[in-house]
C-alpha cells in the first residue's frame, strides 16, 4: 500500500511541475510578444519622428547675396522703408509656398495688398524700438524658375520687407517721398508695418528680420542700418 501511495505521489509532483513548465512558459511568451510589441511601437514613433525632422530640414531657407535697405524721407526725416534680400533653398527638398500678401509695380504708392490672399509664409522684423510680427512682404522670382510662387531647389526669390509706405510721385531724395502704414485703400491698405506710434529705422538702427514658412527652420537676418543713411544700402 505504501508502495502504491508513493507512486501516485510521484505521478502527481510531475504533472503538477508540468504545469508549472507550461505557464511559465505561457508567461514568458506573452512578455516577450508584449516585450516586441513595444519595441515595434517605439521604433515606428522612432521613424515618425525623424522623417519629421528631416523634412523640417529640407525645407529650410537661407539667404543668397547680400540683403539691401531703401529709404526716403518721412516729412524731414530720412528713414528705411524697405529691406530687400534674396532667398534660395538651403538644401534640395520640399518645396517653399512664398506667394506673397502684397505686390508692387513702381506706381502711385507701394506697396499693394493682394486681395484674399493665402500667404502661408510670414515675416517678423523687430529692432531695438519695437518688434512687428507680421510685416508686408512681397516677392519676385529671379532667374530661372517655373512661373510659380513654390521655391523649389535651384531657384532664387528676391524678397521685399516694407516697413513704410512709398509714394512714387515723389523722388527719395525729397521730403514726404516715404509715409507711416495708415491702413487705407489708397496706400496699399493694411497697417502692419511702422505706424505713427512706432520709432522710425534710422541710422544705426540694429534689427532682426526673420522669414517663417509654413514648415521647416525660418531664415534671419540680423543687420545694422548705416550711420551714413543714403538712398540705397548694402548692409553686408
Amino acid at each position: 500500500m505504501a508502495l502504491k501511495g508513493s507512486r501516485s505521489q510521484k505521478g502527481i509532483t510531475g504533472l503538477e511541475t508540468a504545469i508549472v513548465l507550461i505557464a511559465f512558459v505561457v508567461v514568458a511568451s506573452v512578455f516577450a510578444f508584449t516585450i516586441l510589441s513595444a519595441g515595434v511601437f517605439s521604433s515606428e514613433g522612432n521613424k515618425q519622428t525623424i522623417h519629421a525632422s528631416l523634412k523640417a530640414t529640407r525645407t529650410g531657407l537661407r539667404q543668397a547675396g547680400s540683403a539691401f535697405a531703401f529709404s526716403g524721407y518721412v516729412g524731414s526725416t530720412r528713414a528705411v522703408h524697405k529691406i530687400v534680400f534674396v532667398a534660395q533653398h538651403s538644401l534640395a527638398g520640399e518645396p517653399v509656398d512664398l506667394t506673397p500678401p502684397y505686390t508692387w509695380d513702381d506706381s502711385g504708392t507701394d506697396r499693394d495688398i493682394v486681395n484674399d490672399s493665402t500667404a502661408a509664409t510670414i515675416v517678423s522684423h523687430a529692432d531695438e524700438n519695437q518688434r512687428l510680427s507680421d510685416v508686408p512682404w512681397s516677392t519676385v522670382f529671379i532667374g530661372t524658375n517655373n512661373s510659380n510662387f513654390l521655391l523649389e531647389d535651384g531657384e532664387k526669390a528676391e524678397v521685399t520687407d516694407w516697413l513704410m509706405d512709398r509714394t512714387r510721385v515723389v523722388a527719395t531724395s525729397a521730403n514726404s517721398s516715404i509715409a507711416y502704414m495708415d491702413g487705407t485703400t489708397a496706400n496699399g491698405g493694411g497697417a502692419s508695418g511702422l505706424t505713427s506710434s512706432d520709432a522710425l529705422s534710422v541710422k544705426n538702427t540694429r534689427f532682426v528680420l526673420e522669414m517663417s514658412p509654413k514648415t521647416g527652420a525660418p531664415l534671419t537676418i540680423q543687420r545694422s542700418v548705416l550711420p551714413g543713411v543714403r538712398a540705397v544700402m548694402n548692409l553686408n
